[in-house]
């Protein structure tokens, strides 16, 4: 039998490694486009404020910063049920040819809608590279380097986010907004053909087993394939949850009764299409599969919200220069790619789940610091190392859920996986910034000071950090 699984032996019993002959393509192929996708997402994000004024769509800006996470949801089934019926390469190459396009509909933007329109479109893009990312990954490289090759991925982020915020407001400056996203799309577009050929060159795609005497064609003795694919979630239930999110991000725009309806009609579309999308026993962490993707919407909703609102106290309750808020993302990036570089070499040496429980708890203790920085007579840069401390902690547990998520799942069932974990991080996101915000808000509509509801806020984050630290072990690999 030929192809990726035969890759795995190295010529000469040489040790195996990212870069080795075998694996280099891929490596670099995969390696582009986790970069560009770095780039282009923390670039632009800076200036979506300035592109919603000059729209004169301010108000719809919670639509236009929230509709990303809420397409992902779409792109990353999308991206999961293709890659499992098709291998990994035809939704990758769609995702990074989309994400050419989207930015170009978002810098020809005459509307605040068609720039929502274009973020939609990238979340879409997002999603379907991510998941289809994950798959090759577990396809391309044998059990031992994968830990590696994910850790490799979340290093690709470090440049961009040293340099993407601080060029974009260069060329914004200097020119204007759609400037930074004609230019990533220039940039993107000889790459993204490079990655495109490259997947054509070679399918990313696990070699069938074949099926023995008296044992189904699936693969698991007892399967049914038609009740697998019944199992899979629709593409129709994707996208009811995806507009669920959007309509939700939608009524935090206004306090008017069509804003109220939205947000009864997309809680109503999640309530009921959301649990379609999970593994079944997710809710009450069930062994395995389901646990991991629970621990995934933990860990995301704790550090996302932590990242969001520590620079928000920073920026308008602690008079932090904007500088000095933007030193405390770079730190934080490099933190993340550190502690999974530390847990890819881990491998082998410390049990996943572990791993998990240490990246929930270093999380807690992040989140604990944050709140002691809302005392006013600390300095006012204390909470800003909370989301280096969040940082660790998050690298050393999103990989290890991955790896636990791939492990839990059989190869025509890794797109699904990863899908599920795309779907629970983006929900996790939400709902805890959401809880949080609700929590901020309502003691400030009460008269509380800035300083006591933020402590607030992130006192309510211990709840899924202290949580994903006791569940992890109902994650861990046989």
């Amino acid at each position: 039998m030929t192809g990726p699984a035969t890759a795995h032996q190295a010529p000469g019993g040489a040790e195996e490694r990212l870069f080795s002959p075998a694996y280099a393509a891929a490596t670099i192929g995969f390696a582009a486009v986790m970069f560009l996708t770095g780039f282009a997402a923390l670039a632009v994000v800076p200036m979506l404020p300035v592109a919603a004024r000059e729209l004169d769509g301010v108000p719809l800006y919670p639509l236009v910063a929230g509709c990303f996470v809420a397409a992902s949801l779409f792109g990353g089934v999308l991206g999961g049920d293709w890659a499992d019926r098709a291998g990994a390469g035809r939704p990758l190459a769609a995702g990074v040819v989309l994400a050419v396009v989207t930015l170009v509909v978002s810098a020809t933007s005459t509307t605040i809608w068609q720039l929502a329109v274009g973020r939609f479109l990238d979340g879409v893009a997002a999603g379907m590279i991510a998941v289809a990312i994950n798959t090759a990954i577990a396809h391309a490289y044998p059990d031992r380097l994968r830990a590696r090759a994910l850790a490799l991925m979340s290093t690709c982020w470090i440049i961009p986010s040293l340099a993407g915020p601080p060029l974009a407001g260069l060329v914004a400056e200097w020119w204007s907004w759609r400037a930074v996203f004609f230019g990533l799309a220039a940039l993107t577009v000889i790459p993204s053909l490079a990655v495109v050929l490259l997947l054509r060159s070679r399918s990313w795609q696990a070699p069938p087993e074949e099926p023995e005497p008296g044992r189904p064609e699936s693969g698991r003795p007892g399967s049914d394939p038609s009740a697998e694919r019944a199992s899979r979630p629709t593409l129709m239930v994707a996208a009811a949850v995806s507009v669920g999110a959007a309509l939700g991000q939608y009524a935090v725009s206004g306090w008017d009764v069509r804003h109220l309806l939205c947000g009864v009609a997309g809680l109503a579309l999640l309530v009921v299409f959301v649990p379609r999308l999970l593994p079944p026993g997710t809710w009450r962490a069930a062994r395995g599969l389901p646990a991991a993707v629970l621990l995934r919407g933990l860990t995301s909703g704790a550090y996302f919200t932590l990242e969001a609102f520590v620079p928000l106290l920073l920026t308008t309750a602690r008079r932090v220069p904007p500088v000095q808020t933007g030193l405390a993302f770079t730190g934080a990036a490099i933190a993340w790619a550190g502690s999974s570089w530390l847990q890819g070499r881990l491998q082998g040496r410390v049990s996943r789940h572990r791993l998990v429980t240490a990246g929930a708890l270093v999380m807690g203790a992040a989140v604990v610091v944050a709140a002691v920085g809302t005392l006013p007579g600390l300095p006012a840069l204390t909470a800003a190392g909370a989301m280096v401390l969040a940082a660790v902690g998050m690298g050393m547990a999103a990989p290890s859920l991955t790896l636990l998520s791939l492990t839990h799942s059989p190869p025509d069932r890794q797109g699904y996986a990863g899908s599920a974990m795309q779907t629970s991080q983006n929900l996790g996101q939400m709902a805890v910034m959401g809880l949080a915000a609700a929590l901020f808000n309502l003691l400030l509509g009460f008269g509380s000071a800035d300083l006591p509801a933020y402590a607030a806020a992130f006192g309510l984050l211990l709840v899924p950090s202290v949580l994903a630290a006791a569940l992890a072990v109902r994650a861990r690999s046989v």
